[in-house]
């Protein structure tokens, strides 16, 4: 194994460090670290003879296009969230923004390798001043620099060691093509200095169902080799614990995860209230493997995977086999289809996206229908075409909405094809005015991820403010339980697909709350249904009212531990 690390002072043992829980789970192991980026040192000084620099930009060009190509095999190769995020990266290594710039510097005479470190320190200064979505784009502009330059100076692709024994990992940031490939036998628990609750290494963790604790203060200090203790749970890294102390904790969680892998649905407390357990799906395969699990159904069919590294619109009949898949895997099952949610951090190539200051705050999710119609009305045509080959009747909820008038064009457009019509509560406003909404829409669906980012005005992908953007925020609890009394009042379904339905304590307070459906990444599923099946209904509207009294995320954890257990 190798493995690297830059701690100056060792961490003291049984020094416990804070971060933000993730994925809950308890693991005790070494630390293991990613190994050392390639060295992005250039000669600044040397200038291209006129006659080099069509052969250095045709190297580069090349170099960037290998990598590229690798991290859309990997793609190709992974499923649900994993997939997702890898073609994400591949699509920003060929994006002709810092890949134009780095060739006009080589063409003004400066070496490939210099030319790509300028390229992408003016993009990642650009993206930080953004904000938002895009400044998450940082740590993978970073880690496509760190894969170029190796290609262009014939070194190891880097990335993360293979342990030769269950590791944790730890570092600062992970990017998608480390984080993607892992393997959860031998990486058995995650845990980053930066980051927050839905960075791609939070939603990874979850797929793989590996612990895993964001914005851990302290966590660069620890080295490699050290024993420690993560609780996914608590949100806790504790350094060189007491071993037999630490192995009952793992012990005791590895019961809690029996117990779990042993519950078979449907979803429902333990006095027999019913909350039907869904899963997140990208794609077909993604759809066949949480088919494996207990999952009811499809909560949310992310459809961005079609859109992404084509340089023209998929067809509706291209589309509409893609769709079929998954609707094939749940076939007289409930699923969920979101409309593309494209723009800011995943811009289409064929949509003309302007150059926006602020783009988590600008034309994304339904808005790109604006400029582009036909966009919307060929996903609803392809949708509806799926539906009729494969015979299994979709749900249809479009996000981003604000408006009570976005949903009722939306919905017109639904039931124009035969498709039931909802939306996404992401915006604040359409908290809001839920009540408005569903006198167009049949059903909401919340996500969590989006509505604390945007009701805390926090950046999402930030350390610093990782506590604003925790679901628990009471702030954001507020809002979901004002949009599911509205649902009520209108004896409409309210589901949350956002992260927060994969933490099983949370999701117990959320059926407190009245929520009708819980939909999770299909390897959190088991871990939520059978957290409910340990509690009543009046346990979990107990809690609900507990949290929502609170002012404060720990807080609001605390009181639903304190009813819950």
């Amino acid at each position: 194994m190798t493995a690297t690390s830059s701690p100056t002072s060792p961490t003291a043992a049984g020094t416990v460090l804070h971060g933000v829980p993730v994925v809950a789970g308890v693991q005790y192991a070494p630390v293991i670290r990613p190994g050392t980026p390639p060295d992005l040192s250039a000669d600044t000084t040397a200038e291209l003879a006129e006659g080099e620099r069509a052969d250095e930009v045709q190297r580069f060009t090349d170099a960037a296009a290998t990598v590229a190509a690798r991290l859309r095999e990997r793609a190709g190769n992974a499923s649900g969230a994993a997939s997702e995020v890898l073609a994400a990266t591949a699509t920003l290594a060929q994006d002709r923004g810092w890949l134009g710039a780095a060739e006009k510097r080589i063409k003004d005479g400066a070496p490939a390798v210099g030319a790509v470190n300028a390229a992408i320190d003016q993009f990642v200064e650009m993206f930080t001043k953004m904000g938002g979505l895009m400044a998450e784009r940082v740590t993978d502009l970073r880690d496509i620099r760190s894969r170029v330059v190796a290609q262009l100076k014939g070194l190891p692709e880097p990335g993360v060691p293979v342990p030769d024994e269950p590791s944790i990992l730890c570092a600062e940031d992970l990017a998608p093509a480390d984080t993607a490939g892992l393997d959860p036998t031998l990486v058995v628990a995650l845990a980053t200095t930066l980051g927050g609750p839905t960075s791609h290494t939070a939603i990874i963790a979850r797929q793989l169902g590996i612990p895993c604790v964001v914005a851990v203060t302290g966590l660069d200090d620890v080295a490699s080799g050290t024993m420690v203790m993560v609780d996914g749970t608590l949100g806790t890294v504790t350094v060189a614990p007491e071993e037999a102390a630490a192995r009952d904790a793992v012990a005791a969680a590895e019961r809690a995860a029996a117990e779990a892998a042993n519950w078979s649905g449907p979803g429902a407390t333990a006095d027999g209230h019913a909350v039907a357990v869904l899963a997140n799906v990208q794609d077909g395969a993604a759809a066949r493997s949480a088919r494996e699990t207990p999952a009811e159904g499809v909560g949310l069919f992310r459809t961005e995977l079609c859109f992404l590294n084509t340089d023209a619109e998929p067809t509706v009949d291209e589309q509409a086999t893609i769709y079929a898949e998954v609707l094939e895997a749940f076939d007289g099952k409930k699923v969920v289809v979101r409309t593309l949610d494209a723009g800011s951090d995943k811009p289409l190539k064929f949509a003309g996206h302007p150059d926006e200051a602020n783009p988590a705050l600008g034309v994304r999710g339904i808005r790109i229908a604006e400029n582009n119609p036909n966009l919307l009305a060929h996903q609803l045509d392809a949708i509806a075409e799926a539906a009729g080959r494969t015979g299994n009747q979709p749900w249809v909820m479009a996000p981003m909405i604000a408006t009570a008038d976005e949903a009722e064009r939306f919905a017109a457009k639904c039931r124009e094809r035969g498709l039931t019509p909802g939306v996404m509560i992401e915006v604040p406003a359409a908290a809001l005015l839920a009540e408005k909404i569903l006198e167009h829409v049949d059903f909401l669906s919340i996500g969590t991820n989006d509505l604390a980012q945007y009701t805390m005005a926090a950046d999402r992908m930030s350390a610093d403010l990782a506590t604003l953007t925790d679901p628990w925020q009471p702030a954001v609890l507020a809002l979901v339980a004002m949009t599911i009394r509205a649902g009520q009042a209108a004896g409409k379904p309210v589901g949350v697909c956002g992260e927060a339905a994969a933490d099983p304590l949370l999701a117990c307070v959320l059926t407190g709350m009245g929520v009708t459906s819980l939909s999770a990444a299909a390897a959190a599923v088991r871990g939520v249904g059978a957290k409910l099946a340990q509690v009543t209904l009046k346990q979990c509207s107990e809690a609900a009212a507990a949290v929502l009294a609170t002012g404060s995320a720990a807080e609001a954890r605390a009181a639903a531990l304190a009813v819950l257990g």
